[in-house]
């Protein structure tokens, strides 16, 4: 190698390496951090992301800035003070580069989440051409997470902010929509949605797989799950599919050529474990990727798919595991919680009391026990279903409903927020004299006579029986039940009842007894 040669090649190496101890990683976010996105106000709002070990960030926004340096891992997160504007801001994230984040909103944000009826889009909604044409709502965005089942918790996810418009609303979670949309025009704030849901799936894909370990009452739950392990071998599994493919390629060639119809080609076994209804996996999936982004509450849409399950008597302890998993892991106290309770559905019988999909009415009940809980909500729908589409498409209702409760219990307004609740029942001789709550207006027997009751005595053989409004209470008796023990309201998956407040809120569903 001449002298010539030998300089440019160590040129060569010396600029290579200088070039080496000067690249470092890009500062990065988690996805939820884009533009058009809605901030919480009146908060401390935490950003975050990666960057490399120990490399300083400064997130900068309406005047203020917050400096954080990354940990060992390239992990960082600060918190904003209160940020509040009255138009759209730029938010800045600086480090070895630098993100801009165009139109933020600063308003009420709230995550919904649950299976496809909280999912069902605005284009399958009842009127669903007017809702879009009226759609012209710029203030009001929505970030829809991917659907990513996973094994592990995750710390991103895919989506994007999506601003409000006759264009793109048809694409958006109704019910979250509708929602928000009242909140929008009630509040005249802008109102940020986190779409988070995924349809079929139970509730215990939703909570952390560590708390419900943690839980007792749910090992049967997880036993079930984890049974379905047993028979997969993934070893097995693969070599099965490959000589099932092998088999199909062949005789595929074969009937090709004899111009015959191919049969379709044999799918991969699917892993239990990957499954999104598995315990935690969305959870880890499409929950913990948005931890700790600022929001005001979380409403849920849920409860079909564990209707379909013998364990449905264990729906309050996993609603509840799962509101108080989420407020500890957000780390912002009893956020408010509200959940639509199971409407109206199946085709309705003519006796009050069914026996077929009755748990149906357990997951109703259970919800209502559900409320239990500090700081949470219920919009019943008993009245507002289908009887042959488990996917009603009035999620106007819904949406309304739920922003009652938001406006009343979290946001102040003195307004009804729920229909009428059990508040006790006086059992007198021959008849039972119930009370309730939210009977605000009094109590309404809605196009016609009060139905909807059944009584029953010691032999626990269940008879329509008559019912009357006297103020706020109901009286109800039988003349075929002399001594009556239990009473029921609208204990049927589509029942034929009408009992309301004032406010045109219809009575959730309910029984005295807890008779099997």
């Amino acid at each position: 190698m001449n002298n010539t040669a030998l300089k440019c090649c160590l040129l060569t190496i010396g600029t290579l390496f200088a070039l080496g101890n000067s690249v470092h990683a890009d500062v990065r976010l988690p996805s939820i951090f884009s533009d058009h996105m809605v901030l919480q106000k009146n908060v401390a709002v935490p950003v975050w992301g990666w960057a490399d070990p120990e490399e300083k960030v400064t997130v900068s926004i309406a005047g203020q800035s917050r400096t954080a340096t990354a940990d060992a891992a390239g992990n960082w997160k600060l918190k904003l003070k209160n940020v509040s504007a009255d138009s759209p801001l730029t938010l800045t994230i600086s480090g070895h580069n630098t993100i801009v984040i165009q139109d933020v909103l600063v308003g009420e944000v709230w995550l919904a989440s649950g299976q496809s009826n909280m999912g069902l889009s605005v284009n399958d909604v009842t009127n669903a051409w007017k809702e879009k044409a009226e759609a012209k709502f710029p203030q009001i965005r929505m970030f829809t997470v991917s659907p990513t089942p996973a094994t592990t918790p995750q710390t991103n996810c895919g989506g994007q902010w999506v601003v409000c418009s006759p264009e793109t609303v048809g694409h958006f979670s109704a019910a979250a929509f509708f929602f928000g949309r009242e909140l929008h025009q009630k509040l005249t704030v802008p109102v940020g949605l986190i779409n988070s849901s995924w349809g079929g799936t139970p509730i215990e894909a939703w909570t952390s797989m560590d708390r419900m370990e943690a839980t007792p009452e749910l090992a049967p739950v997880l036993e079930n799950w984890r049974k379905t392990l047993h028979p997969f071998d993934p070893e097995k599994a693969e070599a099965d599919y490959a000589r099932a493919l092998e088999s199909w390629t062949n005789t595929t060639a074969k009937l090709k050529a004899e111009g015959k119809t191919v049969p379709l080609q044999p799918k991969k076994a699917i892993d239990p474990r990957l499954d999104p209804k598995y315990p935690a996996n969305l959870f880890n999936g499409k929950i913990s990727p948005i931890i700790p982004y600022a929001i005001r509450g979380a409403i849920w849409y849920q409860g079909e798919n564990n209707a379909a399950s013998d364990l449905a008597k264990l729906y309050s302890v996993q609603l509840s595991l799962m509101i108080q998993d989420w407020r500890q892991r957000w780390n912002e106290g009893d956020f408010p919680f509200a959940w639509v309770q199971l409407p109206n559905f199946h085709p309705r019988t003519t006796n009050v009391v069914e026996t077929n999909y009755n748990n149906w009415c357990v997951i109703r009940e259970e919800m209502l026990k559900t409320l239990a809980v500090k700081n949470t909500g219920m919009a019943i729908t008993v009245d507002v279903g289908e009887a042959n589409n488990i996917h009603p498409k009035n999620k106007q209702a819904v949406g309304h409903r739920l922003a009652l409760w938001a406006l009343a219990k979290v946001y102040g307004k003195d307004i009804t927020y729920s229909g009428p609740l059990p508040d006790g029942a006086k059992f007198k001789g021959e008849k039972i004299i119930l009370s309730f709550k939210h009977a605000d207006g009094g109590l309404v027997a809605k196009d016609g006579d009060l139905k909807g009751f059944a009584i029953a005595g010691e032999d626990h053989h269940w008879i329509c029986a008559n019912a009357r409004i006297e103020g706020k209470k109901v009286i109800v008796s039988s003349p075929e039940v002399k001594l009556p023990k239990a009473v029921r309201y609208a204990w049927a998956a589509n029942p034929d009842c009408n009992l309301f407040n004032g406010a045109s809120l219809p009575a959730s569903p309910f029984r005295t007894d807890d008779w099997k």
